[in-house]
C-alpha cells in the first residue's frame, strides 16, 4: 500500500512540476492539464484506474468518481494520438465479510482480492480545441472503454457519450 502511495505522490509531484514548467514557458505550452474523472456503466466496482500513469480513484458500480487533477495531454490534438487506460475491477463489491480486524476478515480479503481483475486498453484520444476541460473515462461492459474531452460532462444531453449508466454485461462479449 505504501508503495502505491509513493507512486501517487511521485505522479502528483511530476504533474505539478509539469504544470509549473508549462505555466512559465514562453509561447504555446506543449501540454494542457485537465481533470481526470470516470463513469462506471457496469455492476463491477472500479477499484482504481489510470491514464498514462495519472491515477484516478475508485468508482462504485453504476456510478461516477475518480475526479482528480490532473491529466496532462498534448496542447495540440492530432489524429492517431493514443493513450493507455489501466483499471482494476471487483466483480463482487458488496460481498458480505466477517468483522474488520479479525483473522476471518483477513482470510476473506485474501480470497476476495484474488478475484480482482486487471484490465488495459489503448484508446484513441478524441479531438479537442485549444482548451481541455477534462478527460472523462467511461468503463463499459466487456471491458470496453470510451473517453471524452468535452466540457459537457456525463449525463448532460450535450455529452458525446450516450450509453446508459446501468448497462448489463451481455452473455457473450464481442471480440
Amino acid at each position: 500500500m505504501s508503495n502505491e502511495k509513493g507512486k501517487v505522490g511521485r505522479q502528483w509531484a511530476v504533474g505539478s512540476l509539469l504544470l509549473l514548467l508549462v505555466g512559465c514557458s514562453p509561447g504555446t505550452p506543449k501540454f494542457l492539464a485537465g481533470d481526470l474523472s470516470g463513469v462506471n456503466h457496469t455492476s463491477a466496482a472500479i477499484n482504481h484506474f489510470s491514464v498514462n500513469g495519472y491515477g484516478g480513484r475508485n468508482i462504485s458500480p453504476f456510478g461516477y468518481g475518480g475526479g482528480v487533477c490532473c491529466v496532462m495531454l498534448p496542447s495540440q490534438w492530432s489524429p492517431g494520438l493514443k493513450f493507455k487506460v489501466e483499471w482494476e475491477t471487483d466483480s463482487d463489491p458488496y460481498a458480505k465479510s466477517p468483522p474488520l480486524g479479525t483473522d476471518e476478515f483477513r482470510a476473506f480479503m485474501v480470497k476476495h482480492k484474488a478475484k480482482y481483475q486487471q484490465h488495459t486498453a489503448i484508446v484513441e484520444l478524441p479531438p479537442y480545441e485549444d482548451e481541455l476541460c477534462a478527460l472523462e473515462v467511461h468503463f463499459l461492459p466487456c471491458h470496453q472503454v470510451k473517453v471524452s474531452t468535452s466540457c459537457w460532462r456525463y449525463p448532460s444531453p450535450n455529452s458525446p457519450i450516450k450509453e446508459p449508466l446501468n448497462m448489463q454485461e451481455p452473455a457473450v462479449c464481442p471480440k
